[in-house]
């Protein structure tokens, strides 16, 4: 989160790029960056890094959501799609559509052009609407969404707080929001296993298969500066939501935070 300061209005407020800080009006662009550089080989990089577990930690976001034909779904940071997807495949397992296509929003255009090319192959496309924005500025009116998701995406955008506020705004009362997010938090036995996959194979993993060690090494980093659950939960109430709860998936490794409109 960007670290205010008398400075901040001369433009040299910092925020974390992994474990560096940086200036809050290079961030954007230097997590841009690293999307662009591993857009071509993003999911099957997840599902290395995750061995296919990432599958299963999206279908339980979706199941949480409860899709229905008449909701209004907005996808933050949707990338390449999964979690769209995931959506509509539930709704068509019950031979249903949607009444409105669901939005995938993410500032990088060439994920979103990923997300097309899957769409179409996986014969999704007229389910969905892809737009190219940043998740501290929706643009989409008050009340646009009966729900809202963000996937493996909150870590990674410059301003949290204003994030949280504009998923808020865009919601209906009565709206969902479901965060699914790593979590800093790992059991006391894993942690050493887990640090030595992190910093290690991670990277090994994103300069052999993606072509960028650096990219992979940043995702692992931000995980750790990402807030613990409960400290994300005391953010989600701070920018309106209410009945804010979280669930651990895979021993607490990553966790689902829900929180509605009231």
């Amino acid at each position: 989160m960007t670290r205010t300061s008398a400075g901040q209005e001369r433009g040299d407020a910092e925020t974390d790029f992994g474990f560096r800080r940086v200036r809050a009006a290079e961030h954007a662009g230097l997590v841009g960056a690293v999307f662009d550089s591993v857009a071509d080989r993003y999911d099957l990089m997840n599902d290395l890094m995750s061995g296919g577990l990432h599958r299963l930690w999206k279908w339980a976001l979706v199941d949480r959501l409860k899709p229905a034909p008449a909701m209004r779904l907005i996808d933050v940071a949707g990338g390449t799609g999964d979690v769209a997807f995931r959506y509509l495949d539930r709704l068509a397992e019950r031979n249903l559509k949607p009444a409105a296509p669901a939005t995938i929003c993410d500032p990088n255009a060439a994920m979103l052009r990923i997300g097309r090319r899957r769409a179409i192959d996986a014969g999704h496309l007229y389910g969905l609407s892809f737009v190219c924005a940043k998740a501290e500025a929706l643009p989409f009116a008050d009340r646009a969404a009966d729900a809202c998701t963000i996937s493996f995406g909150l870590r990674n955008v410059t301003d949290r707080t204003a994030a949280l506020m504009e998923m808020h705004r865009l919601l209906a009362i009565g709206g969902h929001f479901l965060c699914l997010e790593f979590s800093p938090r790992v059991p006391p036995l894993l942690a050493p296993l887990y640090d030595a996959y992190s910093y290690r194979v991670l990277p090994w993993l994103g300069e052999r298969v993606a072509g960028d060690r650096d990219a992979y090494r940043y995702l692992a980093e931000s995980i750790r500066r990402f807030p613990a659950p409960e400290t994300l939960a005391a953010e989600m109430r701070a920018a309106g939501f209410g009945n804010v709860t979280w669930r651990a998936l895979s021993g607490g490794i990553v966790a689902i935070h829900s929180g509605w409109r009231l």
